[in-house]
C-alpha cells in the first residue's frame, strides 16, 4: 500500500470518525441543556418572556416524503412539552399563548440556502388569550427589536395540525368577552356539501374550494349582546395560496340577530375577497347598527337569503354587495339588491328593492308607530322597538335616531305592486326613494296609489342639526269616495271625489314634536257624498259616529260638499273655513285642535235650510284630549229651548210646542262656490324654525 493510498485512507476514517462521534453526541445530547439559550433568544426576537417549560428533545430520522438519495438524510424531529409565551403587563390573563406540546420536522439541506423548510407542526392544545382596551392597546402587538437589514433566512411552513385549541377574545372596544374552540372535524367535510354546488367552479376557470377540516364553536358576548355560534373552516394549508378559495361556515347568534353563511374567503391572510351565501334574520333591522354600522330603520321581524360578494382589498374602501336576495319583513316580502360601500367621507348605502305584497302595519315603525304585528312583535323588549306613546297620548313619540343618520349615505329606492291595509284602506301600490346625504333625509318621491286615484308626497328631515326640521307637501287627487269606503252601500252609488293639499314644516325629534311646532296649510275637497252613522261606525270613528247620530240621527244624508281650510301654526290648528253642505243643514265647523299638549276644542254648528223642523239638532261640542275627547250638546242653547218648550207647551197646543226647535233658516245655503276660490291658491309653509 502506497503512502499517499495510506494517507487518503487516513483522511476519510477520520472524516467518519468524526461523523459517527458527531452522530453520537447529537444523538446522545440532552437538548434540555440549550433551553437557557433558546429561551433567551426567543424572548429577545419576540419581546416577551418566551419559555419551553417541559421537556425538549431532538430524534433523527429519515423523511418516508423524501426520494433517491435525500431520502437516506436523516431529518432532525424535534418535540417540546409546555411551551409559553407571557402576556403584556397590563393584560389580565397570565400568559398571551400557551402550547402543551409542539413537534416538527426540520429539513438540513434547505438550511445551507438559507431557508428553514418546516414540512409540518403538529400541535396540541394550543390556546392564546387575545385583549384589547379601551385606549387601543393590544396585547397581539409586539414591540420586536429593530434590525438594520431583513434577514436574508426565509421561513417556509407547509402545513399546521392541532388536535384542539382555545382562543379568548376580550375587546372593551366592542364590548366583546368571547371564547372560541377549534377541533378537527376527524374526516374531511366536502365543501359542496355544505356550501351547494353553486359556489363551485364548474368550467375550471378558478380552483376549486378546498375541503372543510375544522370544526368551531363560539359563546360569549360581542357589544355587549349574548352571543353563541358554531361552523366550519378550511385547513392551514388552505390559507397560503392567496388564489386558493379559503372554505367558510358560520352559523351564529348575536342578540336578537341570528346569521347563517357558507362560501368562501379568498386570500384569508389579507382578507381579500368574500363570496358568501347569506341568511340573516333578527327582531328589527335597526338591530343591526351596533354589528355592522349600517343605518336601518325599525321593523318588525325580518328574515334574507341572498348572495353576498365583497371585496375587502377595494383602493376606494370595502365594498360589500347583497345580491338577488329574497326576505320578509314582518308579513310583507322584499327583495333586490343592496351595496354597502365603505368610503370617505362616509360609508354609503344604495339599492333598488321591490315586493309583491307589502302590509302597511310593517311600515309603521318607519316613523315610531309599533307595528302590532304578533307575538313576534309583542315579546321585542328591545331598545329599537318603537315605544308607545304615554299620558294617554297618540301621536308617535319614537325619537328619530338623527345621530345614526350622520353616520352614513343612502340612496334605496322601493317599488310594491300591491299594499295590503288591516283596515282595508283601498291602496294599491307604492313607489318611494329614499336619499340619506350629510343627515339630511329626503323622501322623493313617496307616491301611493289609493281608491282610484293618487296621493303623492316629499319630505325632508334635516338631521344635521339638533332639533331635527322637516318640511312635509303632500297631494291627493281624485280619491274615489266608494272604494275609499267599499264596505258602505250607500256609498257605491256616488261619484263624488276627495281631493286635498298638505304642506307642513317644524321642528322636533319624534312625529309628536314635528306636529306640535308645525306651521302650514291643510286643503280639502269633498263633492257628491253620503254621510251616516252606520258609516262612521264602519270606518271606526267613535266621535264622528256620536256626532252624525246627533245630527241626523240613523238616516243617509246626501253631502253636496264638504270643504276644508285650515291654518296650522306652531302646533295649533284653526278652521278657516270647515263645512259640509248637506241636503237639510250647512254644517260649520269652529275651534282649535292642539298637536302640542294633543287637545280639542271643536263647535259643530248645524243651520238647517229653510223651514224646516231640526229636532234636537242643537250646536255640538268636542273637547278633551285626543285619546279620550269629550263629546257633547252644549248645555245653555238646548237649556234655553227646553225651556222655551215647556212655556210654549203650557199656552199653545203640543204642535205649536215644536216652535221653540225650529232653526232659522240661513242665507248661505252653499258654502262650496266662495271656498273654491279659496282652494285654487296653493298651499304654504313657512322655512322651519329650529326650537319652536
Amino acid at each position: 500500500m502506497t503512502r499517499t493510498r495510506k494517507i487518503a485512507i487516513g483522511i476519510v476514517g477520520g472524516i467518519a470518525l468524526l461523523v459517527a462521534v458527531l452522530v453520537v453526541v447529537v444523538a446522545t445530547f440532552d437538548w434540555n441543556r440549550a433551553k437557557p439559550m433558546i429561551n433567551e433568544r426567543a424572548s429577545a426576537a419576540l419581546g416577551r418572556p418566551f419559555a419551553i417549560n417541559g421537556d425538549l428533545s431532538v430524534r433523527w430520522e429519515r423523511e418516508t416524503g423524501e426520494g433517491g438519495w435525500r431520502s437516506w438524510v436523516p431529518w432532525p424531529r424535534v418535540v417540546a412539552h409546555d411551551i409559553t409565551i407571557a402576556n403584556a403587563p397590563w393584560a389580565k390573563a397570565p400568559h398571551f399563548a400557551t402550547l402543551k406540546r409542539g413537534e416538527f420536522s426540520l429539513a438540513p439541506l434547505p438550511l445551507l440556502a438559507q431557508r428553514v423548510v418546516i414540512r409540518r407542526i403538529q400541535l396540541t392544545e394550543p390556546a392564546a388569550d387575545l385583549e384589547r382596551l379601551e385606549d387601543g392597546r393590544a396585547n397581539w402587538v409586539f414591540t420586536l427589536p429593530e434590525s438594520g437589514e431583513p434577514s436574508p433566512w426565509v421561513l417556509d411552513i407547509n402545513e399546521i395540525g392541532f388536535d384542539k385549541g382555545r382562543v379568548g377574545f376580550v375587546d372593551q372596544m366592542l364590548k366583546a368577552d368571547l371564547t372560541v374552540l377549534v377541533d378537527p372535524l376527524g374526516k374531511p367535510v366536502p365543501f359542496a356539501d355544505v356550501a351547494g354546488k353553486s359556489f363551485v367552479p364548474q368550467d375550471g376557470s378558478a380552483p376549486a374550494p378546498r375541503d372543510y377540516v375544522f370544526g368551531w364553536k363560539v359563546d360569549g358576548k360581542y357589544k355587549g349582546l349574548p352571543t353563541k355560534g358554531e361552523g366550519k373552516v378550511g385547513g392551514m394549508l388552505a390559507m397560503q395560496d392567496p388564489r386558493q378559495p379559503f372554505p367558510l361556515q358560520a352559523d351564529v347568534a348575536i342578540g336578537g340577530t341570528r346569521a347563517s353563511v357558507a362560501g368562501t374567503l379568498t386570500d384569508p391572510v389579507n382578507l381579500g375577497a368574500l363570496d358568501l351565501h347569506l341568511k340573516l334574520s333578527g327582531a328589527s333591522m335597526a338591530q343591526l347598527y351596533p354589528l355592522t354600522g349600517v343605518t336601518l330603520p325599525d321593523t318588525p321581524p325580518y328574515s334574507t337569503d341572498g348572495h353576498l360578494v365583497a371585496k375587502l382589498q377595494n383602493p376606494g374602501g370595502a365594498v360589500f354587495e347583497y345580491r338577488d336576495f329574497n326576505g320578509k319583513v314582518g308579513d310583507s316580502d322584499l327583495r333586490g339588491d343592496i351595496t354597502f360601500a365603505l368610503g370617505a367621507p362616509r360609508p354609503k348605502l344604495t339599492g333598488k328593492l321591490s315586493s309583491k305584497l307589502l302590509r302597511m302595519a310593517d311600515l309603521g315603525p318607519l316613523i315610531g308607530v309599533p307595528s302590532g304585528g304578533g307575538a313576534a312583535a309583542a315579546s321585542d323588549k328591545s331598545a329599537d322597538a318603537p315605544a308607545k306613546p304615554k299620558g294617554g297620548k297618540v301621536l308617535p313619540t319614537q325619537a328619530f335616531r338623527t345621530d345614526r343618520w350622520r353616520d352614513m349615505d343612502a340612496d334605496v329606492s322601493l317599488d310594491a305592486a300591491r299594499i295590503v291595509h288591516a283596515s282595508k284602506l283601498p291602496l294599491s301600490d307604492l313607489s318611494a326613494h329614499v336619499v340619506l346625504q350629510d343627515g339630511k333625509l329626503t323622501l322623493d318621491p313617496l307616491r301611493f296609489g289609493m281608491a282610484g286615484g293618487t296621493m303623492s308626497a316629499t319630505a325632508r328631515l334635516d338631521g344635521s342639526g339638533t332639533p331635527l326640521t322637516g318640511r312635509v307637501d303632500m297631494r291627493a287627487r281624485r280619491l274615489q269616495l266608494k272604494q275609499l269606503f267599499p264596505s258602505a252601500e250607500s256609498m257605491q252609488k256616488t261619484l263624488g271625489e276627495l281631493n286635498g293639499d298638505l304642506a307642513i314644516s317644524g321642528a322636533g325629534n319624534s312625529v309628536a314634536a314635528l306636529l306640535g311646532t308645525a306651521t302650514g296649510d291643510v286643503k280639502m275637497l269633498v263633492n257628491d257624498g253620503v254621510i251616516s252613522r252606520s258609516l262612521m261606525e264602519l270606518a271606526g270613528l267613535n266621535v264622528a259616529n256620536y256626532v252624525v247620530s246627533k245630527l241626523f240621527g240613523d238616516d243617509e244624508v246626501q253631502i253636496n260638499c264638504g270643504a276644508a281650510d285650515l291654518e296650522l301654526k306652531r302646533g295649533v290648528m284653526t278652521p278657516r273655513v270647515f263645512v259640509f253642505d248637506t241636503e237639510n243643514a250647512l254644517i260649520s265647523i269652529s275651534g282649535t285642535a292642539n298637536f302640542k299638549d294633543e287637545t280639542v276644542d271643536l263647535d259643530i254648528s248645524p243651520d238647517s235650510k229653510g223651514f224646516r223642523i231640526f229636532s234636537l239638532r242643537s250646536p255640538l261640542y268636542v273637547r278633551g284630549s285626543f285619546g279620550s275627547p269629550d263629546v257633547g250638546v252644549h248645555v245653555a242653547p238646548l237649556a234655553a229651548r227646553g225651556a222655551g218648550m215647556v212655556a210654549l207647551g203650557v199656552l199653545l197646543t203640543p204642535a205649536a210646542g215644536l216652535l221653540a226647535l225650529i232653526a232659522p233658516s240661513t242665507t248661505d245655503e252653499n258654502a262650496c262656490g266662495p271656498l273654491l276660490e279659496q282652494m285654487r291658491k296653493p298651499p304654504k309653509a313657512p322655512a322651519p324654525a329650529k326650537g319652536k
